[in-house]
């Protein structure tokens, strides 16, 4: 499968663009070289926000992918022209960049423009004194559904602008870069996880992933015969919202808590066992108001986020869940391993899922609509080839991930047009994965070949 083939049809259409963007005809100069990479989506299968808390994660990269399309340019400016559904938005700026702190403060100050920021801050981070570029993107990955959008496009664009100037970045480096980018240009709190599966998956293959900060253990194959689903829910989710950074902060409250009050001095929450969490979790408090906190205990270690005064805080769920989901995490990797020879391994797969789930629910990062699918799923049933649900990456909305046989493709399918007719969303399905930004490299296009007459 040519897995470019979408931006080689977008590059060919552009002379013929119609208006009212007619302005893409001459996007691209026709004497200079264009690189093209390919970033997915993916599938958060086990681990979700524990990333943050040091957890080990399983993570599947889909078949959905965001392209960016990169040429140099002699002004001193940076063009970007991307593709939204079914509009195109612009954005150009003067080089060089300010400072990310700077990018920072206007982006949070134009809304509208916020988009950009993603783009705008990798090629602040890579771009060459006295470069120019222009960058054309476009996407199948949905935006707010819980499957990395944002991640996926910080990879694509920091590929192929590190590529459009020869400059050589590791695959793991490539995704600390754009997780960097997304904490401190963007502004949203997220762990480490989306960037790494997006720029170092492997197609048909679990990214085993301890996030301490990002050490890859491996790929697990799916086993012949098994698939994971995801179900997108149609409620848009943000890692820059207020529940996932309020329980991101609540965990970072937690080790502080425990830190200072107990003997235990480790630096990752998801290094504390059960069994110590439930000896020492005593002195965490079920909620906390950030004014008591910060009187007590100063601040957090956290560079993503600041715990606000005025705010509730669930520090004992937020500070469980990373703990707790470390082991379903390792539990699921082993059954995963056992489930080619002990086809009964799936049973308890699911219902480790499903623990999963109920761990989001208990941190307030549910939804109605995400909740409901579960249920779907769990009442479907392995009889019908599904064996467990859960929500996927930051929560409070988006994408759940389903666990089951390739042949239940149709029972997946039945539960999400059940659940379309009772919401009136519209739920799509995702079924097939696929290769990471490192695994199809980065298309170089010399001038002529991609010049239409």
């Amino acid at each position: 499968m040519n897995w470019f083939q979408p931006a080689l049809d977008l590059l060919q259409s552009l002379p013929s663009t119609p208006p009212p963007d007619s302005r893409l005809r001459r996007f691209f100069s026709p004497d200079r070289p264009v690189s093209i990479s390919r970033a997915p989506g993916r599938l958060d299968v086990m681990g979700g926000i524990a990333d943050y808390s040091g957890a080990r994660v399983l993570e599947l990269p889909l078949a959905c992918a965001t392209f960016a399309l990169v040429q140099t340019q002699d002004a001193s400016r940076c063009e970007v022209a991307s593709h939204r559904v079914d509009r195109w938005d612009f954005f150009a700026t003067a080089l060089p960049l300010a400072p990310p702190e700077e990018l920072a403060t206007w982006f949070r100050n134009a809304p509208a423009d916020r988009w950009a920021g993603y783009v705008v801050g990798v090629v602040q981070a890579l771009l060459p004194p006295g470069s120019g570029l222009r960058i054309l993107i476009d996407s199948t990955i949905p935006e707010g559904r819980g499957v990395a959008s944002s991640a996926a496009l910080e990879v694509a664009v920091a590929a192929a602008v590190a590529a459009s100037f020869d400059i050589r970045v590791e695959p793991a480096d490539l995704a600390a870069l754009c997780q960097r980018v997304e904490n401190h240009v963007v502004g949203a709190p997220c762990g480490i996880m989306d960037q790494m599966t997006s720029a170092c998956g492997e197609q048909d293959r679990l990214l085993r992933l301890k996030c301490q900060p990002g050490a890859i253990e491996g790929h697990i194959a799916v086993p012949p015969g098994y698939r994971f689903y995801g179900i997108d829910s149609g409620i848009s989710h943000a890692v820059s919202g207020a529940d996932y950074g309020t329980v991101r902060t609540a965990a970072f409250m937690g080790l502080r808590i425990l830190t200072t009050e107990t003997a235990w001095r480790g630096s990752y929450l998801a290094d504390l066992t059960p069994a110590e969490f439930a000896e020492l979790g005593n002195c965490l408090p079920e909620e906390m108001l950030g004014a008591e906190f910060l009187e007590r205990y100063g601040g957090i270690t956290d560079t993503a986020t600041t715990v606000r005064a005025v705010r509730r805080y669930p520090v004992r769920c937020a500070t469980a869940h990373p703990v707790h989901e470390e082991q379903r995490v390792d539990r699921f990797a082993q059954l995963l391993h056992e489930l080619p020879r002990r086809p009964s391994a799936a049973d308890e797969m699911g219902e480790l899922m499903y623990a999963s789930h109920q761990s989001y629910t208990a941190c307030g990062l549910g939804s109605d609509g995400t909740d409901r699918l579960v249920e779907l799923v769990r009442a479907a049933g392995p009889q019908r080839g599904v064996f467990g649900a859960k929500i996927t990456g930051g929560g409070s909305g988006g994408t759940v991930a389903v666990l089951g046989t390739r042949e239940a493709e149709g029972c997946v399918r039945e539960i999400a047009a059940r659940y379309g007719a009772e919401t009136g969303r519209t739920a799509n399905v995702f079924t097939e994965s696929g290769p990471g930004a490192a695994e199809t490299g980065v298309l170089r296009l010399a001038a002529t070949d991609h010049v239409t007459e």
